[in-house]
């Protein structure tokens, strides 16, 4: 199976899912507009979010995936499907009870998460009820994690990049339609997200009764594979999030600065996420199963050639998404969210956002590609203290930049502690002689550089002005900002074209 024909399944079909995230965001953004109902719906959503990459997608699924692809390989059916119910069922019990206290301290959990929301009590009470709300999300959102874990570890990518999409269609079906039936209206938005979590876990039920890897309820602590997959899972949980705990952070530090600085780092880090999810998350997936099976059939030599072909995909792509992002910030701004309650002051304060994401947009990805390389062989302990590192760095740099950049700074500090993960995480893999870098490298990154380089000249000369973009309709400005991506896109294929690049020097298969 062709790994970059994977790549662009999954890619395509998260590409769905973020843009029917945009269209949810539209929505939010017309009707909710950037205010106190918006900034006490995004705290009370990022929490479960943040247990959904903490746990589910984060610690879990990295411990997980590389035991059961070992067991594939290594045992029968018979002892992969006991560690699959095993796994399971004990997940289960850790979820219902996380969910219940999550519900029942949900005001302890705000005052501690948005300390300043504390200053307005009608904020506060409305986000501890939303919290309320949206906590089980993380039990389903976290069953779905492991279903898509076995998907991925049978080769079986579409069906998980796809389920995302359904928690988008419930926010949009909800917003759109039965807002008007809730007071207030904002906790629509709550309920949509309960529904999406049940939506995706019914979504795969049946692929998993297909493949007869369908969980049942089996109750044994002392299931050797389920020992080792949880003593894996609490330093990852450290280890693989720092970035979702420093936006976490980054909350606390939004919540005392003025209103609608929460919503504002919300929409920049939702345009901020279309590539990192496109291309990170997409990466990420197809590597560590086929990472996983390499370990565990002793082959170094093919691990090594696997990670160092993610990296010049990330690159290839990586870096023209950041450049665009910046240039482009305003346009995909103003036609995404400026309308209705969206205002002027709102789409240049989300501009500063975005930029400073932007920045940082490579080293956010690079760790989605690099750090697989060590929990595919099962190694925490070296990216849980490269994560400590980063996170003290990341909020002495918030403590530095906040003050002149305000929630500019907060974002900028996610960025660069993020490039400081990955060139962490990068220089351990080569002390340990993990990764091994081709022949080649120099050359490649110049050509790459000098390719971004005439995109970014070409998209500054031709993206019009500020003014326009702010004050055009949007039947204007989506067709606009169609064909200056289109445009990019092409200058940007052109000059790799031009440089001898071939879409079949990136051909290469998936571990069996």
């Amino acid at each position: 199976m062709n790994l970059l024909r994977i790549l662009a399944t999954v890619s395509s079909l998260t590409m769905v899912s973020r843009v029917l995230g945009y269209v949810r965001d539209f929505f939010i953004a017309r009707i909710f507009g950037a205010g106190l109902l918006t900034d006490a719906f995004f705290v009370a959503f990022k929490i479960p979010n943040l247990l959904r990459r903490l746990f589910a997608e984060g610690a879990f699924s990295q411990a997980f995936v590389p035991i059961l692809a070992e067991y594939k390989n290594r045992t029968g059916a018979a002892e992969t499907k006991s560690l699959v119910d095993s796994i399971t069922t004990v997940l289960f019990l850790i979820l219902v009870v996380t969910a219940a206290l999550g519900m029942a301290a949900a005001p302890l959990i705000v005052y501690v998460t948005a300390p300043g929301f504390a200053a307005e009590p009608e904020k506060f009470a409305l986000t501890v009820a939303l919290l309320r709300i949206t906590f089980p999300y993380i039990v389903f959102i976290s069953l779905v994690a492991l279903a898509a874990g076995i998907l991925n570890t049978w080769n079986r990518f579409a069906v998980p990049a796809l389920t995302p999409a359904l928690l988008n269609v419930a926010f949009i079906v909800g917003a759109a339609f039965f807002a008007e039936y809730f007071d207030p209206p904002i906790l629509v938005l709550a309920w949509a997200v309960f529904a999406g979590g049940v939506l995706q876990l019914a979504f795969q039920i049946p692929f998993l009764m297909k493949m007869k890897l369908l969980p049942r309820w089996r109750l044994d602590f002392s299931h050797p594979g389920l020992r080792r997959v949880l003593l894996l899972m609490v330093p990852a949980a450290f280890g693989v999030s720092v970035s979702q705990i420093s936006l976490l952070l980054n909350q606390i530090f939004a919540s005392f600065l003025p209103t609608g600085s929460v919503s504002w780092l919300y929409y920049a880090d939702r345009l901020m996420e279309l590539p990192a999810g496109v291309l990170g998350v997409a990466v990420g997936t197809i590597l560590l199963p086929s990472l996983s099976k390499y370990h565990a059939a002793a082959n170094p030599t093919e691990y090594s050639r696997l990670l160092d072909w993610g990296l010049r995909i990330t690159v290839l792509l990586a870096v023209p998404s950041a450049v665009a992002l910046a240039v482009l910030a305003l346009p995909l701004i103003a036609m995404l969210f400026q309308y209705g309650r969206f205002g002027v002051e709102d789409a240049w304060m989300t501009r500063q956002a975005l930029v400073a994401y932007s920045v940082g947009l490579v080293g956010m990805i690079l760790v989605k590609i690099l750090a697989p390389g060590f929990y595919a062989r099962q190694n925490v302990a070296t990216p849980v203290k490269i994560g400590i590192v980063t996170l003290v760095a990341t909020q002495l740099m918030n403590l530095f930049l906040v003050g002149p950049l305000r929630h500019a700074g907060l974002a900028l500090a996610i960025g660069l502690g993020a490039c400081l993960n990955a060139l962490l995480l990068y220089w351990f893999l080569r002390k340990e002689k993990i990764y091994l870098p081709q022949p080649g490298w120099p050359v490649f990154v110049l050509k790459v550089l000098a390719s971004v380089a005439f995109m970014a000249i070409v998209l500054f000369t031709t993206m019009g002005e500020p003014s326009w973009w702010l004050q055009a309709g949007g039947q204007y400005k989506v067709p606009a900002i169609l064909g200056l991506v289109a445009l990019g896109a092409a200058a940007y294929a052109a000059c790799l074209l031009a440089f001898g690049f071939r879409p079949r020097d990136f051909s290469r298969r998936a571990a069996e």
